[in-house]
């Protein structure tokens, strides 16, 4: 099969790497170019744990002056990917299920009433962590490292497989990116097109960009690249 993979980097060659040592042909296209937040500044006052939602996240902590006064916190990470690239040093290291409902359920039942956690995140964020534990009686402060550029255009090769019908598949891991496929689609005229392959998504969240577009999804049954790799053989 030609599978089109549309992760940022550095995720994106590893993706195709394992794709191709399977058998299978890959049209690379990264739609989301990963910025660090030089300035951004920790928010003042105490935490209680340190939470990570993105394996993005988890990359750009590991590089910030502020990571040593929170090594002593718990780390609670949504997945087990994002978890294997956190910085190592947390007191301990808790992993919820690979979505926000999962990570939201972990984080009521191990945090001490009325805890503030620190949320390490990206300019966008799937997770609404404040909302989701507002009820709770727990506060969120939000940490904003990272931000992700939506690419303005397709790659030429991207664009041409496409149009000559010469994908058979593509790994979606985000809304973000399988909204941006699909405005960049729009926008080179090939809506219909991508009609004409199937569409792996980590979850119904990320399919949902897709279906306006009457594109073909289907959703794999755990959301991480082993699910996505599943649906490739049935």
């Amino acid at each position: 099969m030609r599978v089109l993979v549309t992760r940022p980097e550095p995720d994106s060659q590893a993706t195709a790497e394992r794709l191709r040592a399977l058998g299978h042909d890959v049209v690379r296209d990264p739609l989301l170019i990963i910025e660090p937040i030089a300035d951004a500044t920790l928010p003042p006052g105490r935490f209680d744990a340190v939470v990570l939602t993105s394996v993005n996240g988890a990359r750009a902590l590991a590089q910030r002056p502020e990571l040593a006064a929170l090594r002593d916190l718990p780390l609670y990470a949504v997945g087990r990917r994002t978890e294997a690239v956190a910085p190592p040093g947390f007191s301990r290291r808790l992993v919820a299920g690979g979505n926000g409902a999962a990570l939201a359920a972990l984080l009521r039942a191990e945090l001490s009433p009325r805890s503030r956690v620190l949320h390490v995140c990206g300019e966008e964020r799937a997770v609404d962590l404040g909302a989701e534990l507002a009820g709770d009686g727990h506060a969120v402060a939000l940490f904003t490292i990272y931000r992700a550029r939506a690419a303005e255009h397709l790659l030429p090769a991207t664009e041409a497989a496409i149009r000559g019908r010469q994908i058979d598949a593509a790994f979606h891991f985000s809304p973000r990116t399988a909204a941006t496929l699909a405005r960049l689609a729009g926008q080179a005229g090939l809506t219909e097109h991508g009609a004409g392959f199937v569409h792996l998504c980590f979850s119904a969240n990320v399919a949902a960009p897709l279906i306006p577009a009457g594109w073909p999804t289907r959703i794999a049954n755990e959301p991480t690249e082993d699910g996505l790799f599943a649906l490739l053989s049935t």
